[in-house]
């Protein structure tokens, strides 16, 4: 997961710091694209996992203490 996150990382990356005329388009894209990499990383790195930890740590509980 992290590997694909940085290898399209540095591919988008002189997208966004090119300061060339005519890239408007692009740099919108690329400024998107890493946003929407970045969100689901850490989606799926964080927030995922800790929602299922709760969530069945609460379950496993209830089920231990009957």
């Amino acid at each position: 997961m992290q590997l694909t996150y940085n290898k399209e990382l540095q591919s988008v990356l002189p997208l966004v710091l090119t300061k060339s005329s005519g890239t408007l388009i692009s740099k919108g894209l690329a400024i998107t694209v890493i946003g929407g990499l970045a969100s689901s990383t850490l989606l799926t790195l964080v927030f995922i996992p800790v929602v299922y930890e709760l969530f069945f740590t609460k379950r496993t509980k209830k089920h231990a203490n009957s």
